[in-house]
Order: structure tokens, then sequence, then C-alpha cells
């Protein structure tokens, strides 16, 4: 995923856009999410499994303006 692509995020992504941002699998990404281990916060929200972008991009090292 290419930095404008990061960039162009909504305030919340799923489980597989978030993996697909940090290089790793929707199967490795769940699975680090039931572990405890997922690098990024995850919200449990309605049943589905959100991850904050600005989070998201912090743990990248984007910081949010394209800079």
């Amino acid at each position: 995923m290419g930095l404008e692509e990061l960039l162009a995020l909504p305030a919340t992504v799923n489980v597989v856009t978030a993996g697909r941002a940090l290089g790793i699998s929707r199967d490795k990404a769940y699975a680090l999410i039931r572990s405890g281990t997922f690098p990024v916060r995850t919200l449990a929200l309605g049943g589905k499994t959100r991850v904050p972008t600005a989070e998201l991009w912090k743990v990248l090292g984007v910081d949010g303006t394209g800079a």
C-alpha cells in the first residue's frame, strides 16, 4: 500500500486493510489480534473489529499530512 492510499483511508479501517498496510495477511492479522499482539490498538464496534487509521499511520511512521 502506497503513501497516497494510506492517506486516503477513512478514520477507521477493517482488519484486512490494516493488515495490508502492515504487510501481513488477513489470517496473521486476526491471529495477532486474538493473541493480543497486533501492533495497533483495535476497536470492537458492533461485532466488527476496526483499526484507528491515525494509530496505524503512527506505527507506519506516516504523519498524516503527506510530508
